[in-house]
């Protein structure tokens, strides 16, 4: 008799959220199905990921957000093991990048089982690997004043009153150097190797995470003029519209700021750093995803509303390259 697989699973039991309990009702449900493998810390998650790659595990499933996958991914990196992924967090962003349903831990489940693989880049940032997308200043430290005890009660609310906390601050002065010699000068400085930030906005429009290219945001004024230029360039379908921010393609660059500032890599604190290199990986990851994207409910939306941005937008573009 043929017993379906069962696939090492790493998740962090001490959620404590609503969808935290969910997601662990849902292995609990599915458990015939899982090695459960509770992890402490991120290290731990790396740890484990890297000992399932080096014995030769197929595939090996992370449940939780951005956070976790970012441990996972580290230790799967550049083996033949592909990372599954049950979206359990707060935004799941990679996930909703992938289209794999982050709203339906069964969907998510189908999507392993169907086993489709997908070979995608790998950035680093002071050789720390991201899958998604990081950050130099402003939202490094958005997620540097979030604390835990927030997130939990206000969800994305908390990221906005920090928002507001850090928008009274004086902005740090960066300077970015590009691969090609290019040099530009900013407050902040966002990278894509996918095209979602923060949910489900459509942050850097030509990201493609299988170009071998990340897509970079230098934000070129500080303060509420920021936020609300951002707002703008959303709102005609692409931040990088707004005029005082500039869009770049490049390989490799680096940041060099007046002061030590926070990073981020995949919403998680890397720390603080004054200069930061950004360049592609040596390595690539194998990750199971749809063979077609599944395009939620808000995407259906914005999809049916892109005659009317792409009218408002094209009279206001400011490619910088």
């Amino acid at each position: 008799m043929a017993f379906p697989p069962r696939y090492p699973l790493l998740f962090n039991p001490k959620a404590r959220s609503q969808r935290g309990q969910r997601t662990l009702r849902f292995l609990m449900e599915h458990s015939t199905r899982f090695y459960l493998c509770a992890t402490n810390t991120s290290e731990e998650a790396r740890a484990m990921a890297a000992r399932f790659a080096a014995e030769g595990e197929p595939i090996v499933v992370a449940a939780g957000g951005d956070g976790t996958l970012n441990a996972v991914v580290s230790g799967l990196a550049g083996s033949k093991t592909a990372l599954g992924v049950l979206p359990a967090g707060t935004m799941n962003v990679f996930a909703r990048e992938l289209g794999i349903p982050s709203d339906h831990l069964g969907k998510a489940f189908d999507v392993i089982e169907r086993g489709y693989v997908r070979e995608i880049d790998l950035f680093e940032a002071n050789r720390a690997p991201f899958v998604q997308m990081a950050g130099v200043g402003f939202d490094a430290m958005v997620i540097e004043e979030t604390t835990w005890e927030s997130k939990k009660m206000l969800g994305p609310l908390a990221y906005l009153l920090a928002a507001v906390k850090v928008l009274g601050e004086k902005p740090p002065q960066m300077e970015v150097v590009f691969s090609d010699g290019r040099t530009e000068h900013g407050v902040a400085v966002l990278a894509g190797n996918g095209s979602l930030y923060g949910g489900q906005f459509k942050l850097f429009r030509k990201a493609d995470n299988q170009d071998s290219m990340l897509d970079v945001l230098v934000f070129k004024e500080a303060g509420y003029r920021f936020v609300l230029d951002s707002l703008k360039g959303l709102a005609k379908g692409g931040v990088d519209l707004a005029v005082s921010t500039e869009y770049f393609q490049s390989e490799r660059f680096t940041v060099i700021a007046d002061r030590e500032v926070p990073v981020q890599v995949d919403g998680e604190l890397l720390g603080r750093a004054q200069e930061v290199s950004f360049e592609e990986s040596s390595r690539r990851l194998r990750v199971i995803a749809p063979e077609e994207t599944i395009v939620s409910r808000f995407g259906e939306v914005l999809r049916a509303m892109s005659p009317w941005t792409k009218r408002v937008a094209e009279p206001t573009s400011n490619q910088g390259a």
